[in-house]
């Protein structure tokens, strides 16, 4: 943030802004939307303090955030009366269903646990597997498109590429995955799959390039670590040149220092371009998005506008901009190569976005269509209740004012590249389809097929290929943690 925008939030309950993706609903090949936030003001007038945590109390909390904050005023129901819903979410629901319709509001504005969100985006806390998964229909089986280190999931050998087969509380009662499916959709998968809590076990039969075996996963708490140690930040060497190739999981406080030490290997190596992949990246910390867009800005200038947040005409004393402030580990990039799916969202969407109005044809879009989310939401806390509401009171743009990407970031880049993502090969690996076809770019070598707009627009198709050969959709839970809005698939 510049420090005029520093004056302006200076009553803010946290630290800084948030854009992020949510998962949501169960279904077929579901997947719920982005969302995003800022730390902001407690609204005006404060809702009065209740001894008690009464519905009414929470759903009144909502709405107070709601009308202050709202981004789109006009498109919230008049006189919803509370006491026809059973639970908060229900009562959000019904209030902004008019920006729904639109498809503004994508279900981005939610009630969410405030401990659980600060240990998410401060320390990369979660509970689970550690996996994130996909359901192909094709092959009726769950593919595991990426392991996290510290999880039991990698412990239990399981990795990207790991198919999974069946289900069962113990070996007795394993059913198969296509079984369930038949009987349940794939709502049914993640019910098989039990709670993202620690020391639920499952008996897993899984196949692998060293056979078909069941495996006993316990799940437990642990850190996500948003770059991964084994392929996160690395350099490609081909055809005499050198290209770095980094992988942000998401964007959170502990990738700062990760981002820093990769930067630095490029500086130092004098690598100019790269490929950023941010395929599975469902956004999070708008600090470390502008972090990023500094580290990618050596050769910008202090009076170059990264990128802009602009809220409701009441609210316009909060909107900030970002004016590019290089770091001794930046880089001045030539060509850059983004690396998304129908799972990149928002503070992703936010460094692609930004960065086109500096490079134009030397930059592309690589894989499928991002999600396509240009607002966040901002974060107002009931704590007797802990209770934190997330409601969307932003637009995000870039030095050119472009922020109208609901459709997803594919129809602004004229010189995107469709691949598909190969979960057969490890990521990072130069043989992947993505990775491939980003080098290609690098290399100057011409696209086969342009990434269309169609299929990743809706929750039901988000995280599939819009061209290419189709792949499998990440998986999503009816009620997600916040560690599984920001990471599309995680269990």
């Amino acid at each position: 943030m510049t420090s005029q925008s520093k004056s302006a939030v200076a009553a803010v309950t946290l630290a800084a802004l948030l854009l992020a993706s949510c998962g949501g609903g169960g279904g077929e090949a579901s997947a719920g939307p982005p969302i995003g936030g800022t730390p902001t003001p407690s609204p005006t007038p404060t809702p009065t303090p209740t001894p008690t945590c009464s519905l009414a109390a929470r759903q009144a909390f909502a709405k107070a955030v709601i009308d202050e904050w709202y981004l789109f005023p006009a498109d919230v129901t008049n006189g919803v009366n509370g006491a026809q819903y059973s639970d908060v979410q229900s009562y959000i629901d019904a209030l902004v269903a008019p920006a729904r319709l639109q498809g503004k509001d994508r279900d981005f504005t939610y009630i969410t646990s405030i401990a659980e969100e600060n240990a998410y985006y401060s320390r990369g806390s979660s509970a689970g597997f550690g996996v994130r998964m996909a359901y192909d229909p094709g092959e009726q089986v769950i593919v595991i498109a990426e392991a996290y280190e510290s999880a039991p999931g990698l412990a239990a050998g399981i990795d990207r590429g790991t198919r999974i087969e069946a289900i069962g509380t113990n070996s007795g009662n394993m059913r198969s995955v296509a079984d369930i499916v038949a009987s349940e959709g794939t709502a049914g998968l993640t019910a098989a799959l039990g709670p993202s809590e620690a020391g639920v076990s499952r008996m897993l039969r899984i196949r692998d390039a060293a056979g078909t075996r069941n495996v006993s996963v316990t799940k437990a708490e642990y850190s996500l670590d948003p770059i991964s140690d084994r392929y996160g930040a690395k350099v490609i060497s081909e055809g005499g040149r050198d290209y770095g190739y980094i992988n942000l999981r998401s964007f959170i406080s502990s990738a700062n220092d990760q981002l820093r030490a990769a930067f630095l290997d490029f500086h130092n190596r004098g690598i100019t371009e790269i490929i950023v992949d941010f395929r599975y990246n469902g956004g999070g910390l708008v600090s470390t998005a502008e972090l990023m867009g500094d580290l990618l800005g050596r050769n910008r200038h202090g009076s170059d506008l990264f990128s802009q947040t602009n809220f409701r005409p009441s609210k316009a004393a909060e909107n900030s901009r970002h004016f590019f402030n290089p770091q001794p580990e930046s880089i001045a990039p030539t060509r850059i190569a983004f690396i998304g799916t129908g799972s990149t969202a928002s503070a992703s969407e936010l460094v692609i976005n930004s960065m086109l109005p500096y490079l134009g044809t030397n930059m592309t879009l690589v894989g499928s269509n991002t999600f396509g989310k240009p607002v966040g939401q901002v974060a107002l806390d009931k704590a007797s209740c802990d209770d934190r509401m997330r409601v969307v009171a932003f637009a995000t743009g870039n030095s050119a004012g472009q922020s109208d990407y609901y459709k997803g970031l594919a129809p602004k880049i004229s010189n995107s590249c469709a691949a598909s993502d190969d979960l057969g090969l490890p990521l990072g690996d130069p043989r992947e389809a993505s990775v491939r076809t980003a080098i290609d770019f690098l290399a100057g070598r011409s696209c086969v097929a342009r990434i269309s707009e169609a299929g990743t627009r809706t929750a039901s198709t988000r995280g599939a290929a819009s061209a290419g050969p189709a792949v499998p959709a990440l998986l999503s839970v009816a009620n997600p943690t916040t560690a599984q809005r920001e990471l599309p698939g995680l269990f």
